[in-house]
């Protein structure tokens, strides 16, 4: 998956549980729950939906390394070509 393809997975993810979440209007540095209204219900959400759509498990312990937008796509990026494919 190529990093433009993880930021738009990113985008219709975070659409899906927080429609009001502008993607770019994030701080790609900043984690994404210090700038919006985002719980761990909805992290585990996000996590749950990465895992459906992609077959990437993102364990528990990586959470932190996902929690900005370009630690995302930097996580997916180098490890969605690892996942067994969902289908």
């Amino acid at each position: 998956m190529s990093p433009t393809e993880a930021r738009a997975l990113l985008a219709r993810l975070l659409a899906a549980i927080a429609p009001e979440v502008d993607l770019d209007a994030l701080d790609p540095a900043v984690p994404i729950t210090d700038q919006v209204e985002l719980d761990s219900i909805d992290v585990v959400r996000l996590v749950e939906a990465v895992h459906a759509e992609t077959g990437l498990d993102i364990p528990e312990r990586d959470y932190p390394a996902v929690a900005t937008v370009e630690g995302f796509v930097a996580y997916v990026t180098a490890r969605a070509g690892q996942a067994p494919d969902p289908s």
